[in-house]
């Protein structure tokens, strides 16, 4: 593993697809003006409308976001993720699928979301990701680059759910990958602090791009997409507006922090 920069990527995606591929283009290609070599786009980073419109669409979306992935990562020879984009499982599902591409084009990994967000939240906007979506019904990967180092796949929701991510931390991982559409409401309250708990409670670094603003009638989303180190220091915030995140990826600071605190080494209970 050398260092390197890493971009996590801020969008606000829209129900158009052609559109959000547009956009997604122009901050990869900032991105990698300013220096990346691993480029994340946010959930729902090629559509983010109405259930049904998603579903209508479903087998377009899927294709087309995996082969701009894999234009824009020979494109701009940089490894890239797709955070999250639907891909059918029959007439009325998808699975909510984060994709990893690597320069040459080349499929690293791929998750399908394991948690769904089905909540009813007190500013009155109720979610039901399950009415359309189809959960994984297996563990996220860790894909071992020997240039980027281990890199550990989630989405989203995963957040909440500390076990999936110690799960990442005993396979290996050295980063950690949490894109995401978080809402306005819970994301004022929980976005930083659990993406902090994540990193420091597995000495990992975390990488979060997002999407901000306002998508479609009552959906909103929180912004900062954000870089965070092993120690729980934010190094990078993309804050309200589109926009990247770049931050160096240190291995010597990855290696200093678990030196100092070696947490992973005092497991109990695995």
């Amino acid at each position: 593993m050398k260092s390197y920069l890493a971009a996590a990527i801020q969008m606000t995606s829209l129900p158009n697809l052609e559109k959000n591929l547009v956009q997604a283009e122009e901050l990869i290609d900032l991105a990698v003006r300013q220096g990346a070599e691993l480029v994340t786009l946010p959930e729902n980073f090629s559509f983010l409308g109405r259930e049904a419109e998603k579903i209508a669409q479903a087998e377009a979306i899927a294709q087309q976001s995996e082969k701009f992935l894999k234009t824009m990562a020979q494109r701009f020879q940089v490894t890239i993720l797709g955070g999250g984009f639907p891909v059918p499982v029959d007439t009325d599902k998808v699975y909510n699928t984060a994709l990893l591409i690597d320069p040459s084009g080349k499929e690293l990994a791929r998750y399908k979301k394991v948690h769904l967000f089905d909540v009813n939240l007190p500013d009155g906007n109720t979610y039901r990701e399950s009415s359309t979506v189809m959960a994984g019904t297996e563990l996220p990967t860790v894909y071992s680059s020997e240039p980027l180092g281990n890199l550990g796949l989630s989405v989203c929701y995963d957040v909440r759910f500390p076990e999936l991510y110690r799960h990442l931390a005993y396979k290996g991982a050295d980063i950690l990958f949490v894109p995401a559409a978080f809402t306005a409401y819970t994301g004022k309250d929980h976005w930083q602090v659990l993406l902090q708990a994540r990193a420091i409670e597995n000495t990992c670094y975390v990488i979060a791009p997002a999407q901000t603003g306002q998508h479609y009638s009552l959906r909103q989303s929180h912004g900062h997409a954000m870089i965070i180190d092993p120690w729980g220091a934010i190094i990078a915030d993309a804050g309200e507006k589109t926009g990247v995140a770049i931050a160096e990826i240190n291995p010597v600071r990855l290696e200093q922090v678990r030196r100092q605190m070696p947490s992973l080494e005092h497991r109990v209970f695995i």
